[in-house]
């Protein structure tokens, strides 16, 4: 009997976490982007190992911070930017959301930049790929429903898999990889703080709390689900990880062992697995041919949930086009502009990419204050407000954020 019986809790326990899989690990899965995987590979092929120490602590702090937004949509029924716009006014909403805007428009063109560059290693002129995958996105996120469009980005975070094939084909140094992934390095020097900030802003990146609390309550995930949903978040955080420590360690065994350089490009990357045999160097593009459409969906979605909910418009994809035309017309003209700037002959996309994620970084930690702020709130979040060690966590993350930016910003300006 007790046996029989816990098969049937088992069985119920599997069946919640599959109904609530998806807003979790899509939003952690997609942050290895464009921007991310060049991010990864210049990490990997100008400081080889180095780098691999922050994966720990970027993990534990994606895992604090992606728990946190899902507990408010659940809790709460309602998106962070809502939450701010009811809670802090509408001045506040609107300085955020205009830089959340100014830096995903750079992500989305990043992302419009790695489906070109990816294509074009196969003689497949950017003036075809991009207009065909601009139309193919917008397709997807505006004639099918939120439940048909999940199930394909599900599909595509599956292909995340050719990083961690592609790493082991290089056959890189393991042991100094697990060495470096637990022995901290620091050097006071403006490339190298600066390339942490940017692995921080890329793997912790503002836009996911906003989409991932918004996808949470399109979901309709509820208190009562949520333990097998705060599963689903924890385990995407540590996908993500693995991916980004695949991503580095190919680039240090390829490039870095070879000749630590800077890279051009996320194709420049794949291009330096290509000694390493033909599948390395293809299953590097197909990963970033992915992964670029994967985040050219969600980016700007995110960006039109972010908007819509801080002013107060309607917005979902359970909505169709003339029930939120704002949200739609927003998505659109993201789209349009990111896919549209990278046709632009001679357009610098690669020092935009690496700009967007250290802006990425700079802008985490005012996001994270009002996240923090809220989730504190008994009058909002009830009974489940942060643990103090949530609490220490976050609060740590945010002064070390700071630092580090300013650190940045002082060596910068000494060498000038």
């Amino acid at each position: 009997m007790r046996v029989a019986r816990f098969f049937r809790r088992f069985k119920h326990r599997i069946g919640i976490f599959l109904a609530v899989l998806g807003p979790g690990l899509i939003t952690a899965i997609v942050d290895n982007d464009a921007g991310g995987i060049y991010t990864y590979s210049q990490a990997g092929a100008k400081y080889g190992y180095l780098p691999l120490w922050t994966l720990a602590p970027i993990t534990l702090l994606l895992i604090v911070t992606q728990e946190m937004c899902s507990r408010m949509g659940a809790v709460t029924g309602k998106g962070l930017s809502d939450l701010i716009r009811e809670e802090y006014g509408v001045r506040t909403t609107f300085v955020m959301m205009a830089a959340l805007v100014a830096t995903n428009l750079t992500n989305v063109m990043a992302n419009f930049a790695g489906v070109a560059t990816s294509l074009e290693l196969f003689h497949v002129s950017r003036y075809i790929s991009v207009p065909l995958a601009a139309l193919a996105v917008w397709l997807l996120i505006v004639k099918n429903s939120y439940a048909r469009v999940e199930k394909v980005l599900l599909f595509s975070c599956s292909l995340y898999v050719c990083y961690i094939i592609a790493g082991f084909l290089v056959n890189p140094d393991w042991k100094e990889a697990a060495v470096y992934s637990v022995r901290p390095v620091l050097m006071l020097d403006p490339g190298y703080l600066g390339l942490l900030i940017g692995m921080v802003g890329t793997s912790v990146a503002p836009w996911m709390q906003f989409y991932l609390q918004a996808a949470i309550v399109e979901k309709g995930v509820t208190v009562k689900e949520y333990a097998e949903s705060r599963v689903e978040v924890i385990v995407g955080c540590i996908v993500m990880s693995v991916i980004a420590f695949f991503i580095i360690v190919a680039c240090a065994g390829a490039i870095w062992d070879v000749k630590p350089r800077d890279i051009t490009d996320a194709t420049d990357a794949a291009l330096g697995l290509k000694p390493f045999g033909e599948y390395a160097y293809l299953l590097f593009c197909a990963g970033l041919l992915n992964a670029s459409l994967f985040a050219a969906c969600i980016l700007p979605l995110s960006t039109a949930y972010t908007v819509c909910e801080g002013l107060g418009f309607e917005s979902g994809q359970s909505l169709d086009f003339k029930q939120a035309p704002i949200f739609y017309w927003l998505f659109t003209l993201l789209i349009a502009a990111g896919a549209g700037v990278t046709l632009l002959p001679g357009f610098p996309l690669v020092k935009m990419i690496l700009f967007s994620q250290v802006i990425n970084g700079v802008l985490l930690p005012f996001v994270l204050i009002y996240m923090i702020l809220l989730v504190n709130k008994p009058r909002v979040m009830k009974t489940h407000i942060n643990s103090r060690w949530y609490n220490f966590v976050a609060w740590t993350s945010v002064v070390v954020i700071i630092g580090m930016t300013l650190a940045l910003v002082g060596i910068t300006i000494r060498d000038l």
